[in-house]
């Protein structure tokens, strides 16, 4: 079992300057890479989580996140 939320979201009102919590996209980009199916789409996973961290106007922590859209934005300086 793993816990986690999409792009980290959240964390542990008793721990004082905790982090968050782990990003779902960054886990199921591991268990994809392991060969394990979970019946998430992580495209779909990723945008949730970026249209829910800009409406908090914060970054998202995923990593898998910020790699897209730094591969995405290279992709769109080179049209």
């Amino acid at each position: 079992m793993v816990d986690s939320s999409v792009a980290g979201l959240g964390g542990c009102p008793y721990a004082p300057g905790a982090a968050g919590n782990v990003a779902s996209e960054d886990v199921l980009y591991m268990l994809e890479g392991l060969g394990i199916e979970t019946g998430v789409d992580l495209d779909a996973l990723i945008v949730a989580g970026q249209f829910i961290s800009d409406h908090l106007g914060r970054p998202p922590i995923s990593k898998v996140s910020r790699a897209r859209q730094a591969a995405s934005a290279r992709a769109t300086e080179h049209k």
